[in-house]
This record gives structure tokens, C-alpha cells and sequence, in this order.
């Protein structure tokens, strides 16, 4: 065989010398991501980002227990399948939102704008963290096209309340998402040995640990101090996080407040509301009795209460629940377009992500944000492919015949002895 017939066959590529390059165009998966992130933050900053409560039960079992669920193709034509759905009255490209994440510019110093910018263009509802560390408005300035949610706790002090409802209005922010899983700080025992606790009181090996990743120390004291300037009720510059600020912020419980604070704020919000943090089916009901719009099924990543329940375990509960009369999203573990596939036939509306925009946006600021989306998208579309499904209203409706639970399909097929 001649060199110009090897060549012809195959096609050596130009090695990237960038990083931040050469992830986006080699990896291929979330799991990919999150390895290029833990190769750039610090070792503090990622278990941060990474890590569960206690004994990490939880966090290990939102991955296995996408395992219980076995996908059964139907084969016959099938046209390409469509992603596009509705959720919330409005539509978006996947059925996916992008959920709160708090302290994003310790990822990145671009933070929440950058998640915005990736979200707007990949038409995809973004939800803004209490504890984000960009004003809300400059969200709605930067990414004015942005389907923008707002994640809001419930407070005892209704005119605070109030100040901050008309803020979010004023800022385009048309849904509410109403945290209810953080009566107490899980007890993030990474967090601890590593000193991101209130006041942070960082270790020696954390110190140094910071010390080798100058590319991330670097931006990080090039950019502005954090701040969490949507605490207040009104647009304010925000001043810079004090020691005694983050008893506050860290330490925040929600333990007083209850469902008559929640009627009391769909009374008083014209918008959608969204309850999230809940995988109670009971807790489903309610919601949907109080005229809540949606409930995201979520045990907060793991990072709450450890051994709680994954959606996953309650998804076809809570849908016999309620019927139609609420949608309902999960979250808590999906890491593929396989994941997203399995949640929506067992009744799902649509999926959340948190920690794969992060590792997306460690690794490649904005883009690489966008690219975990175009990950998971591809994905999606692929498995509807296989399963034999071509559109997410088909999906959901036949996602009795699409998805087996493994155990039970193992037992009834093993012979009598």
C-alpha cells in the first residue's frame, strides 16, 4: 500500500496545544468533563462542587439507580426525533432546565453570566441561584433572551418578601423555584476537613493545593470579590462577603417557615412557581392542591440529607399522584441523554442539571457549558432513536412499553428449579 493511499485512509490530527481546546474538542461525555474540572480547580474547590453529605450514600446511589432501568426498543420507520417540548407554557429545545448552583464564580470567573449565555443560546430555562454571585439584572442585561427562573426562599418578613418579588418582575424573571430542603446545612463532611465552612478557615494542604493551580488562583484574583448581590430585596452593588455574613449564608434555615407561607406566596406571585427539593409523593399532592405549577423531585444532589430518596424512586408515585395536574421535573444525577430518556417514561416532564454545566463550565467557560448541553442532547436524540420514539410527547406516552425495571425483568425470567 502506497503513504498517499494511508493517508487517504486515515487522517492524523493536528495536536491543540490549549486546554481549554483540546477538552472541548476531545471530550465526549459528562464524565469527561468532570475529570478535565478536577484537573483545574483546586482540590478544596472541586470537593465543593463534587461532594455529598456524610457518608456520600446518597451521592453514589443518584448514579446506580438509573441502573435499575432497563430500555426496551420497539423497532418499525421512525422520522428523526424532535426534541422540542413544552414546560411551563413555554417552549424549550430539550427537556431540560439548568438548576440553581450557588457560588458559581469560584468555578469561573465569568460565573452565572457565562451559564446564561449557554443556556439562552441553547433555548433552555436557566434558574438563578439565591446565593449567585452576579446580580440578577445583569443576568437580564446580558442575556435578555434567557427564559430566566429565579431560585427563592420563603421568608417570615412578608414586605422583604414583597421588595423582592417586585425585583425579580422587574427583572424579567417570570418563575419562581421555591427551595424546601435546606432546614438545616447538610453536613458536607469534604467541606469540612477542607475548611469551607462559616467562617471559611482554610487548611494548610488547601493552601497549598491552591498554590499549584495558578490558573485557576490566578483569574480568581483577577476578578471581582465575590458577592451575593440577590440577597437584598433591592438592586444594590452588594458589599464584599464578611466573616459574619457567612453564618448567614452557610448556616440559612428555612425550619419556621411551612405550606401556609407557600399559599401565601402563590398569592402573592402572578407568575409560575416551582417547589423544589422534595421526594415525597404526599409533598406532590399538596403542592399541586396549593395551584403550584411544578415540582422538582430532587434530594439536592446529595448534598442535603444523606440516604434520602433519589427521584427516581418516586417518579411513578407522584405521577399517579396528580395526573396531569402538575408537571414535575427531576434532577439529582442525570449525567446522560439515556437518563433523561428513562425519567420521561417513567413521568417525568423534564430533567435538571447542576454539576454537569459546572464541570462544563470549569473546564471551558461558556462553551463548554454549551458543549455538555450538545452532549446530552446528542445523546438524547441517539437513544430516542434506538428506543424507537420520535418526539418527547411520544416518549412520554409510551414510556410504560420503553422502560423495565432490571431486577423485576431478572426474576421473571428465571425458571423454575
Amino acid at each position: 500500500m502506497k503513504l498517499s493511499d494511508v493517508r487517504q485512509l486515515v487522517q492524523v490530527k493536528t495536536p491543540v496545544l490549549s486546554r481549554k481546546r483540546r477538552t472541548l474538542a476531545t471530550a465526549w461525555n459528562v464524565a469527561e468533563y468532570r475529570a478535565a474540572a478536577r484537573r483545574v480547580l483546586p482540590a478544596g474547590i472541586f470537593d465543593y462542587l463534587d461532594g455529598g453529605a456524610e457518608d456520600e450514600a446518597t451521592l453514589v446511589r443518584n448514579r446506580s439507580v438509573f441502573d435499575r432501568w432497563g430500555l426496551m426498543p420497539a423497532w418499525g420507520s421512525l422520522t428523526v426525533p424532535t426534541t422540542t417540548t413544552t414546560l411551563l407554557g413555554r417552549d424549550i429545545a430539550l427537556p431540560l432546565t439548568l438548576t440553581p448552583t450557588g457560588a458559581t464564580r469560584l468555578f469561573h470567573p465569568e460565573g452565572e453570566l457565562a451559564v446564561g449565555r449557554a443556556a439562552a443560546a441553547a433555548g433552555l430555562p436557566y434558574v438563578l441561584a439565591g446565593l449567585s454571585t452576579v446580580a440578577m439584572e445583569d443576568l437580564a442585561a446580558t442575556s435578555p433572551d434567557l427564559d430566566r427562573w429565579f431560585n427563592i426562599g420563603l421568608s417570615p418578613d412578608k414586605g422583604y418578601l414583597a421588595s423582592k418579588l417586585e425585583r425579580c418582575e422587574a427583572a424579567g424573571f417570570h418563575t419562581l423555584v421555591v427551595g424546601v430542603d435546606t432546614r438545616a446545612l447538610g453536613s458536607r463532611e469534604r467541606d469540612r476537613r477542607n475548611g469551607f465552612t462559616a467562617p471559611p478557615a482554610l487548611t494548610l494542604a488547601s493552601l497549598i493545593d491552591i498554590a499549584t493551580r495558578p490558573g485557576w488562583w490566578v483569574n480568581f484574583l483577577r476578578a471581582d470579590g465575590i458577592r451575593f448581590p440577590n440577597l437584598e430585596p433591592a438592586a444594590a452593588g452588594g458589599s464584599m462577603v464578611t466573616p459574619s455574613m457567612w453564618e448567614q449564608i452557610l448556616g440559612h434555615s428555612e425550619s419556621g417557615q411551612g405550606w401556609d407561607d407557600l399559599e401565601e406566596l402563590r398569592m402573592m406571585w402572578p407568575g409560575k412557581i416551582v417547589l423544589k427539593g422534595t421526594v415525597n409523593p404526599g409533598d406532590v399532592a399538596r403542592a399541586a392542591s396549593l395551584g403550584v405549577d411544578a415540582v422538582q423531585l430532587s434530594n439536592h444532589g446529595g448534598r442535603q440529607l444523606d440516604h434520602m430518596l433519589n427521584p427516581m424512586d418516586v417518579i411513578q408515585e407522584s405521577r399517579q399522584r396528580v395526573g396531569d395536574n402538575i408537571e414535575l421535573i427531576v434532577d439529582s444525577g442525570i449525567r446522560r441523554g439515556s437518563d433523561i430518556v428513562k425519567a420521561l417514561a417513567l413521568g417525568a416532564d423534564a430533567c435538571s442539571i447542576g454539576r454537569p454545566y459546572l464541570y462544563g463550565l470549569v473546564a471551558g467557560g461558556s462553551a463548554g457549558v454549551g458543549r455538555v448541553i450538545d452532549i446530552l442532547a446528542d445523546e438524547l436524540v441517539r437513544t430516542m432513536t434506538l428506543v424507537g420514539v420520535s418526539s418527547v410527547a411520544e416518549l412520554k406516552a409510551n414510556g410504560a412499553t420503553i422502560v423495565r425495571e432490571v431486577t423485576a425483568a431478572v426474576r421473571d425470567d428465571v425458571m423454575p428449579g
